[in-house]
C-alpha cells in the first residue's frame, strides 16, 4: 500500500493511521526534546538545592499561562494553513503565516509588562519571601524568551501544516543539546564561566529558543520546499481580515491552554502554602506528568492538521477518520502510562531528587505519592487534549473554551481546594481535584467531536480575501 500524503484526506482507517504517524511521530518526539528542555532545567535546579527547585517551579507556574495564551493564538496557524492547503487555496497559507508574526509582536508587547510583575503578585499571595525573590530574578531575564518562543508555535503551526515535522524534531533536539550545555555552563559555573545559578538558567532559556526560532525560520525562507510560500513577502503590509481570524480562532485556543495550565498553575500556589518540600515533590510529579502528556500533545497537533485538511477539502469521513484515529492512538498510550505511575513512581522521582542525601526524604515520599495520583488522570489527559485538537481543526475553538473553563475553574479548582485544605488531604486533595477537571473536560469535548455534524460544525466559513497579496 502506498503511504498517503500527510497533506491529503485518507480514504481508509488504515491510510489514516499511517497519515497520522507519519506527520505526528516527528511532533511527538519533538514535544518530548521540547519537555526535555525544561525537564534540564529542573533538574539542574534540584541539584542547587530545594529552594532553588522551588522557587523556579513557581516562576515556570506563573510564565507558563502567559506563554501558552500567546502560543494558542500563534497556533491558529495550523487550522487556517491547513484548510488552505486542503481547499488548494496556496495564498491563504502565506497570509495566514504573515499575520501569525503580527499576531506573536502584538501578544507580546501586551503580556511582557504583566510577566514582570511577578513579584508583587506572588508576594501578595502569600508566598514564601525568599523563594519570591529568587523567582523575580529569574523571570526577569526569561521574560525576553517570549517573542522568540511564539515565533516558534507560529513556525511549527506552519510546518505541520505542510508536513515537514522532521525539521522541527531536529532543531528541537539542537535546542536541547544547546540548552543542556549552557545551563551546565552558567548555573554551575563550569568551563570557565561564573556560577550565575538561577540567572544562568533564564539566559539559556532565552538563547536557546532564540537558536531554534532563527533554525526554523532558516529553513522554512531557504528550503524548495516551502520557499514558493514567501512568507514574509510584503510582510509589514496589513492583512486585516486574516490577522483578525487569527485572534477569532487562536485566542480561544490561547484561553482553553491558558486555562489548563492555569489550573495547574493554582494547584502549585496550593502547594506552596504546605512548604518547599511539597512544592519540590509536586515539581517532581508535575515534570513527569508532562512529560507524559507530550504525546497525546503531539499527536492531538496532528489530528488538527488532518481534520484541517479534510474540512478544507470537504470530506466529511476523512473528518472523522482523522479525529477517532488520533483519539484512539493518544488515549491508548496515557493508559499505558497511567499504569506505571501508579505501579511504580520511585523509579521515576529518584531521577530528580537525590536519595542518598537525608535532606530529601520528605520530598522523595511526597513526590512518589503525588506521581500515584498524577496516574489516575492520564487517560482523562489524553482525550481532553486530543478532542480538543480534533476540533481545533474544524476551527471550532470557542465552545470548547467555555468548557475548559467550566471544567478546570468551577469544578476541578474547587475540588482542589475543598479536597486539600477543608478536608485535609494536603497534597492529595489538590491532585484529585485536578483529575476531576480534567475528566469532564474529556467526556464533554469528546462528545461534542462526536455530535459534530448535529451542532452544525461542518459548515464552512469563507475568510474574505485580500487581492494581490
Amino acid at each position: 500500500m502506498t503511504v498517503p500524503a500527510v497533506n491529503q484526506p485518507a480514504r481508509t482507517w488504515r491510510g489514516e493511521l499511517i497519515a497520522m504517524f507519519v506527520l505526528a511521530w516527528p511532533l511527538v518526539v519533538a514535544q518530548l526534546a521540547q519537555n526535555a528542555l525544561f525537564t534540564t532545567d529542573v533538574i539542574m535546579m534540584g541539584w542547587l538545592g530545594p529552594e532553588y527547585l522551588a522557587a523556579g517551579t513557581l516562576a515556570t507556574a506563573f510564565f507558563t499561562p502567559f506563554l501558552l495564551l500567546g502560543g494558542g493564538i500563534a497556533s491558529a496557524v495550523a487550522p487556517l494553513a491547513a484548510q488552505a492547503l486542503g481547499g488548494r487555496k496556496i495564498r491563504n497559507v502565506r497570509r495566514t503565516v504573515r499575520q501569525g508574526f503580527w499576531a506573536c509582536i502584538i501578544v507580546t508587547a501586551v503580556l511582557t509588562p504583566l510577566i514582570w510583575q511577578i513579584g508583587p503578585i506572588y508576594r501578595a499571595l502569600g508566598q514564601q519571601p525568599e523563594l519570591v525573590e529568587l523567582a523575580e530574578i529569574y523571570m526577569h531575564i526569561a521574560v525576553l524568551v517570549l517573542l522568540p518562543a511564539l515565533g516558534q508555535f507560529a513556525l511549527r503551526s506552519f510546518l505541520s501544516a505542510v508536513g515537514s515535522t522532521q525539521v522541527i524534531l531536529l532543531v528541537t533536539l539542537a535546542g536541547v543539546l544547546l540548552n543542556a550545555a549552557l545551563n551546565y555552563a552558567l548555573m554551575f559555573g563550569n568551563f570557565g564561566f561564573p556560577r550565575l545559578e538561577l540567572r544562568g538558567a533564564a539566559i539559556t532559556t532565552v538563547i536557546a529558543n532564540l537558536f531554534m526560532f532563527m533554525g526554523l525560520l532558516v529553513y522554512t525562507l531557504t528550503h524548495r520546499r516551502h520557499k514558493r510560500f514567501h512568507i514574509l513577502v510584503r510582510f509589514w503590509k496589513p492583512d486585516w481580515p486574516r490577522l483578525i481570524e487569527i485572534f477569532r480562532i487562536g485566542t480561544p485556543i490561547g484561553l482553553t491552554i491558558m486555562a489548563e495550565v492555569g489550573l495547574f498553575s493554582v494547584a502549585t500556589v496550593f502547594i506552596g502554602w504546605l512548604g518547599t518540600d511539597a512544592v519540590a515533590a509536586h515539581a517532581v510529579a508535575l515534570q513527569c506528568a508532562s512529560l507524559a502528556f507530550m504525546v497525546p500533545l503531539g499527536i492531538g497537533m496532528a489530528a488538527t492538521v488532518r481534520v484541517g485538511i479534510a474540512y478544507g477539502a470537504g470530506d466529511d469521513d476523512a473528518v472523522s477518520k482523522a479525529g477517532w484515529t488520533s483519539l484512539i492512538v493518544g488515549t491508548g498510550f496515557m493508559a499505558v502510562t497511567a499504569l506505571l505511575f501508579i505501579t511504580m513512581p520511585g523509579i521515576f522521582v529518584r531521577l530528580f531528587l537525590d536519595p542518598n542525601d537525608p535532606g530529601n526524604a520528605a520530598a522523595l515520599t511526597l513526590a512518589a505519592v503525588y506521581l500515584a495520583m498524577a496516574g489516575i488522570f492520564q487517560i482523562v489527559d489524553g482525550a481532553q487534549v486530543v478532542a480538543a485538537h480534533a476540533l481545533r481543526g474544524l476551527s471550532d475553538t470557542r465552545v470548547p473554551m467555555y468548557i475548559a473553563f467550566v471544567s478546570y475553574w468551577a469544578i476541578g479548582m474547587p475540588i482542589a481546594y475543598v479536597a486539600g485544605f477543608v478536608l485535609g488531604l494536603e497534597g492529595i486533595g489538590v491532585w484529585l481535584g485536578l483529575a476531576a477537571g480534567l475528566a469532564v473536560a474529556a467526556v464533554v469535548l469528546s462528545l461534542r467531536f462526536a455530535m459534530r455534524e448535529r451542532l452544525g460544525l461542518m459548515i464552512r466559513h469563507q475568510i474574505v480575501a485580500v487581492p494581490s497579496r
